[in-house]
């Protein structure tokens, strides 16, 4: 399982949501089956519905992005 906080704090060069689609992307290309959401993303371009954003990133994987 990998958790958001996680992705967040073990990557710090993030600094967009759009960076972290891309890295949710990863997570998901490499096997991971499940991603919780246990933090909000603090970034200026984080959109309302950012858990739906994620969860389809996190789906489709690199595809999507």
């Amino acid at each position: 399982m990998a958790k958001l906080s996680d992705l967040i704090i073990g990557h710090p060069e993030i600094d967009t949501f759009k960076a972290l689609e891309l890295l949710v992307a990863h997570a998901g290309e490499s096997g991971e089956m499940f991603l919780e959401f246990d933090v909000k993303p603090d970034y200026k371009d984080t959109p309302r519905k950012w858990e739906w954003r994620l969860e389809a990133v996190f789906a489709a994987g690199l595809k999507y992005v």
